[in-house]
């Protein structure tokens, strides 16, 4: 059997004993068969300082970068430093920041909730730096940027902890549903907006929610005096007019940044002229876009979910939009008490002890966290997004990736409605990420829903494997049956496994699994 990766551009091929062999032998040490790495500072010391052997971003190779690379990082000895929240900022970015939001009508950046931004896709984003300022502001930033060879966007950011994951819209859709994003925001990402008769301007105009910012700053060149006003002039003079077209104003203009915002008004598309271009999608073609081609239709007008930023007063889902999204109240509520109770056992048992057969004495206090940084979290069948609320009252330092299988019901809008990060995808193709990037994957009845897909127990486990940092922890709840052979799968990959039983008199277990290091 053999398994395309059509956006890392690897191919995999798993063998009759289970393992993943990739072509090549460099290939077989990054997919993490041989190269070891170090694990992460803690965070958030590891959000400004990563270990420089943990990406593919070599000394040779940051040195001959662009200038604005060199003034986003210093390289020392084995490790990469980056600025600290300290003030002084490389680059600027918190001025950048702050005059972004002068730019909306805000007094400063701290008001981004206020004005309903809480998720920010940063498309080509270079090493994470307004990310990371905008994780400061407890705004929820996705960086997505194409697989790299060498000196990865993605890969840097989340060794940084920084929510990010492979991905581009030359030909495709990206994975997320449409009214998805607060602000989309791009600096030098190397796209031509106008390319296609706008098709990547439409595909941001599916994710962008009513009343949402489209950032694009592009700091390239800069000439002086008239030649200045008429460079900018023609670089924006095409994206202008189309936005018109599609319901977008420009709404400030400061140096090379410019700032559209959507409409809020969904009669502003109806008033248009019949003959308008392009045209409204028709009713229906508002389908999962698990990377269907782009289009040329503006959708989302007849979508229930047509809220503006602006109108949202409150962190928490009102009753009115949980019934957009179909979720019963009672329903929703107890899903979340269930997950808070949840992870409080989970979060005992992410430790060694686990796998002790010296249980702790009566009186101990609880076990500690993991002796490993645990920031990048994964929930691969994340139903509400429960357990990401859970984390969050819980006020655990973590950010989590939420994954609705394609052929799940399709939860997402209803959580990324919330402001979490989350994305669709088939469990039966790998995830578009780097190789040991997250250091916690949690699957409540994951593996019963595998069952009627097209790929195996095994294949799912391996991927696991290679986006799992060594010493990172892996959970998966399900029925006993699933359970004990998902125990068996994980001793032929050499992780060392228990099977909990939660003692509520359900036929439900729970597997704790963690990867060690694996030494040549």
């Amino acid at each position: 059997m053999s398994l395309q990766i059509h956006w890392l551009g690897l191919r995999m091929v798993k063998s009759s004993i289970g393992i993943v062999k990739c072509l090549g032998q460099e290939s077989v040490a990054w997919f993490g068969l041989q190269r070891i790495t170090r694990s992460p500072l803690r965070w958030p010391a590891g959000r400004d300082v990563i270990w420089s052997g943990n990406v593919r971003l070599s000394r040779d190779q940051f040195l001959s970068s662009g200038s604005m690379t060199k003034r986003l990082m210093l390289l020392e000895e084995n490790q990469i430093a980056f600025h600290s929240e300290d003030g002084s900022i490389f680059d600027g970015v918190k001025d950048y920041s702050r005059q972004v939001a002068e730019m909306i009508g805000l007094g400063s950046d701290a008001e981004f909730h206020q004005a309903g931004v809480r998720t920010v896709l940063d498309i080509g984003c270079g090493f994470g730096s307004f990310g990371a300022h905008l994780v400061s502001l407890k705004v929820m930033p996705i960086c997505i940027a194409a697989y790299e060879a060498t000196g990865s966007q993605v890969q840097v950011a989340l060794e940084r902890g920084l929510p990010a994951m492979i991905g581009n819209f030359i030909s495709r859709q990206l994975p997320y549903p449409s009214l998805s994003f607060d602000m989309i925001h791009c600096t030098q990402c190397s796209i031509i907006w106008d390319d296609k008769d706008g098709m990547f301007l439409i595909e941001v105009d599916r994710i962008l929610k009513p009343g949402g910012y489209f950032v694009l700053t592009s700091p390239a060149s800069k000439p002086t005096g008239s030649s200045s006003r008429i460079k900018k002039r023609s670089m924006v003079a095409p994206i202008e007019e189309f936005t018109e077209n599609i319901c977008w104003s420009l709404m400030a203009q400061q140096d090379e940044t410019f700032i559209w915002q959507k409409t809020a008004d969904v009669n502003c598309y109806k008033s248009r002229s019949k003959s308008a271009s392009p045209p409204i999608c028709n009713e229906g073609n508002d389908i999962p876009p698990y990377y269907q081609p782009l289009v040329s239709c503006i959708s989302g007008t007849t979508s229930q979910r047509w809220i503006p930023i602006q109108n949202r007063s409150t962190e928490q889902l009102s009753s009115y939009e949980l019934q957009v999204h179909g979720v019963p109240q009672d329903d929703f509520y107890e899903d979340s008490q269930v997950w808070r109770s949840a992870l409080r056992n989970y979060w005992s048992l992410l430790t060694p002890l686990i796998f002790s057969d010296h249980p702790k004495r009566p009186g101990d206090e609880d076990p500690l966290p993991p002796f490993n940084m645990l920031r990048n979290v994964m929930d691969m069948n994340a139903h509400y997004g429960g357990l990401n609320a859970a984390f969050l009252d819980e006020k655990k330092s973590v950010w989590v990736m939420n994954v609705v299988p394609v052929r799940a019901r399709n939860t997402l809008p209803l959580i990324i409605n919330r402001g979490f990060a989350g994305v669709l995808h088939d469990w039966c193709e790998p995830f578009p990420t780097y190789p040991r990037t997250y250091d916690f994957l949690h699957g409540y009845g994951l593996l019963s829903h595998l069952s009627s897909e097209r790929c195996g127990m095994m294949d799912v486990l391996l991927e696991m494997d290679r986006i799992l940092r060594p010493e990172g922890w892996v959970v998966l709840s399900d029925s006993v049956v699933a359970i004990d052979m998902a125990r068996a799968l994980a001793a032929q990959i050499h992780w060392e496994a228990r099977v909990v039983d939660p003692q509520n008199g359900s036929d439900q277990r729970i597997l704790v699994c963690q990867k060690p290091f694996v030494k040549k």
